[in-house]
């Protein structure tokens, strides 16, 4: 059997992902973000034009598949089977706002734009997809009741977390690791008291989630 052979217009979509959002920190996410971040890549700026969407949403969708693939390529399954589920949990967190850094400025028009009522649909998704992609990183195979309830906690430990790092001036973002620390001590607990007590009670997760969405610091 041939191997399949990635199209120019797919390895050009993938080499202009993170470097789009880093660009966006100048251009926003527009046109001009696009030609920047072809030009630094050395992409053709036609092949690039055909490669990523034209949208401000679609662009910010992008770059979160390039952060995805640049998560994977630095935390692969040999590394993370190594550890316990907490330190993957975290260290997945902790690894995607460290990729995320060089487009923290692009990461807050970004959050502006996907607040807009017509785009919430799409923030919900994007949300949703981060998730998910930490947790099957993380080795997780749920297809139950757990499947919905991890994903929906990791969301808010991540969002929380995310606007956290992005008002954070400490020193190597300590403020932000401790904050995520906190969070994840708050979701063990939580699992812990879930397989125990939440056994004879259903937990409630709404008011769980509001805590990891509106903590004290």
């Amino acid at each position: 059997m041939s191997e399949m052979i990635e199209s120019p217009v797919a390895a050009a979509r993938l080499k202009l992902a993170l470097a789009i959002g880093e660009n966006a920190a100048f251009d926003g996410w527009t046109a001009a973000a696009v030609e920047a971040a072809a030009l630094a890549e050395g992409v053709d700026p036609a092949v690039a034009a055909l490669a990523v969407p034209t949208d401000p949403v679609g662009l910010i969708q992008l770059y979160g598949e390039g952060v995805d693939a640049a998560l994977a390529e630095r935390l692969p399954p040999d590394r993370l089977g190594a550890m316990k589920i907490r330190e993957r949990i975290r260290s997945l967190v902790w690894e995607r706002l460290q990729i995320q850094e060089p487009a923290k400025e692009a990461i807050r028009r970004a959050l502006a734009i996907l607040a807009m009522p017509q785009n919430l649909a799409s923030a919900a998704r994007f949300s949703w997809r981060s998730a998910d992609v930490m947790w099957r990183m993380a080795g997780d195979t749920a297809t139950d009741y757990n499947h919905y309830t991890k994903r929906t906690i990791l969301s808010a430990v991540y969002g929380s977390t995310l606007l956290a790092w992005l008002q954070d001036e400490s020193e190597g973002s300590a403020d932000t690791a401790a904050f995520l620390d906190r969070r994840i001590d708050e979701v063990m607990r939580f699992e812990k008291w879930k397989a125990g007590i939440g056994k004879r009670e259903m937990p409630s997760l709404t008011r769980f989630l509001g805590r990891l969405r509106y903590p004290p610091r």
